[in-house]
């Protein structure tokens, strides 16, 4: 890159600025006017101008003898450039004939290459097809032995029966595999027939197997057979079939719906006869899948949970379809004592599994969203919100009736309130999945009570209400699957004198007293609210 020469230091601007790309007259005197005047900046550049010129003449100067010398250096030239030529044209035509014969070199080495490829990959699928052949060959002969060798899996052991559907298996999965490669192949689809057949057999051999293992308690033929169904990946199959095999028929034999009803225990003695099964009979499987405490790491068959996908689906299927009026939530009183004894089941069952990776999968399993679903709850908390609504006023159309001799309160309306609040939480009406349902109506039946008694203190003559016509407090229990014009009549109903200013002293009042422990059990913080109302009462009468 070409310098120019330096100049002195008062100049008012940067030479290097005439040697850039995107130089431009007018930016470079613009800035130039910004630091000084035009007149300087004349100076500056014929100043500049005088040592590029003879800057210049120096460099002249330097080479003037070659530069006088360089006609009579070239004298001749055009003979020697003549003479040059003749061989580098013979060179170039040598040199674009070697490249067109290692072109065709290359071609034909690419083609060679290309069909070496094909050939590898149709040898590849030939040796697969040979593999899969021989793999149905082997299976086929083991299945299907003289009936004169003893060793056949018809006349042989149990255990050896087990041993020999182990490896013919393994063979089998190396057979899938091969199959799954040669996709497409016309001989594969020859020999797919006997691929089926083969996994008919071995499949009806596996479960004859497994079900002969859990009825003889033999743990070992049972170890084979689930590592035979690991092995193939047909664990759920496993599954399903002792779910088929051995839980369904005892549960249609346990759930009974006319056991349940003639007996006053009946559900607790059905659920507990279900509990029972698991220690029972799956005592087996779970030692031999690892549920179990004394089970030998080393003899474990991972891949099985049967307790979830095998027991679980068939109880809550039996329970679903025969005992019908479980979920009925037509009487109260009947539908929290079946809630409260199933719930007990759930639980008691979850600690049976072995891990907690097992009560995981179990509450993930659809069979348990599908029973927790079945319980109405919304429409049991529609019939318990009715009732102890439906008692608060009737006390308050009552007037300023006199408690019963010994209450603890003036007032029959203030008794009432207490026994509507203590009913929220009592243990025969409170379920925990509903808990901010009764903290609400606990605070509606507050706020009820404190405009009944402002209404009583100003003077204003409560509304008529007729006891035959109560409607219900306003509820939040809507139900998703049953949301009906009653309850939505409810908001509008008596209930809309509940709907309190949120101004307003004494809820304010109630509000900050309790809402710190809406994490608690409400039943623990309900007179810290309630006292407020009964404090009130008692200054005014004073």
């Amino acid at each position: 890159m070409m310098t120019l020469p330096k100049g002195p230091d008062s100049l008012c601007f940067d030479k290097d600025e005439f040697m850039k790309d995107d130089f431009d007259v007018d930016k470079f005197v613009a800035d130039c006017r910004k630091r000084v005047q035009l007149e300087e900046m004349r100076e500056d550049l014929e100043q500049y101008y005088r040592l590029l010129k003879t800057a210049m003449v120096e460099l002249i100067n330097k080479d003037y003898a070659d530069f006088v010398n360089l006609s009579t250096n070239l004298v001749g030239m055009d003979k020697a450039l003549n003479q040059l030529s003749v061989p580098l044209g013979q060179l170039r035509e040598e040199v674009l004939s070697l490249r067109s014969s290692v072109n065709e070199v290359i071609e034909a080495i690419d083609t060679q290459l290309s069909k070496q490829d094909d050939i590898q990959k149709k040898k590849l699928c030939v040796l697969r097809l040979i593999q899969v052949v021989r793999s149905v060959e082997k299976i086929e002969k083991i299945l299907h032995q003289n009936t004169k060798d003893t060793t056949s899996l018809e006349t042989s052991s149990p255990l050896l029966a087990g041993q020999i559907l182990e490896r013919i298996a393994t063979e089998f999965n190396q057979l899938q595999f091969h199959a799954v490669q040669s996709k497409g192949m016309p001989l594969l689809d020859k020999v797919r027939p006997r691929i089926a057949g083969i996994t008919a057999m071995l499949q009806q051999s596996l479960e004859g197997l497994l079900i002969q293992g859990l009825q003889t308690s033999n743990i070992d033929i049972v170890r084979h057979c689930l590592r035979t169904y690991a092995t193939i990946d047909k664990t759920r199959d496993a599954e399903a079939l002792v779910g088929q095999v051995l839980v369904k028929p005892y549960m249609d034999e346990v759930i009974v719906e006319q056991f349940v009803k003639s007996n006053p225990n009946g559900l607790k003695m059905m659920y507990a006869k279900l509990l029972e099964f698991v220690p029972h009979h799956c005592r087996l499987l779970r030692e031999v899948t690892g549920g179990a405490i004394s089970s030998d790491k080393a003899d474990i068959v991972p891949g099985y949970d049967f307790l979830v996908n095998s027991v679980w689906p068939e109880i809550i299927r039996g329970v679903e379809e025969r005992v019908l009026s479980l979920f009925n939530p037509g009487n109260p009183d009947a539908f929290y004592e079946r809630y409260t004894v199933s719930m007990d089941f759930v639980r008691k069952f979850e600690r049976q599994c072995g891990s907690q990776a097992s009560v995981k999968r179990l509450r993930a399993h659809p069979c348990y969203q599908s029973f927790q679903n079945k319980w109405n709850l919304p429409v049991y908390f529609q019939l318990r919100f009715k009732e102890i609504a439906g008692s608060l006023e009737n006390a308050i159309s009552d007037g300023l009736e006199a408690a019963p001799a010994g209450s603890s309160y003036h007032l029959q309306v203030t008794e009432v309130l207490w026994s509507c609040v203590c009913r929220c939480w009592a243990d025969q009406v409170y379920l925990p999945p509903l808990a901010h349902r009764f903290w609400k109506l606990t605070l509606q039946l507050i706020t009820r009570y404190t405009t009944f008694l402002t209404e009583v203190l100003t003077k204003t003559p409560p509304p008529e209400t007729s006891k035959d016509s109560i409607r219900p407090l306003p509820s939040s229990a809507s139900s998703t699957s049953s949301r009906t014009s009653q309850d939505a009549d409810s908001e509008t109903g008596i209930g809309s004198k509940m709907v309190t200013d949120p101004n307003d002293a004494t809820w304010l009042s109630i509000c900050s007293r309790s809402g710190f422990m809406k994490f608690c059990h409400p039943s623990t913080v309900l007179i810290a609210a309630i006292s407020t109302c009964l404090e009130k009462e008692h200054t005014k009468r004073m």
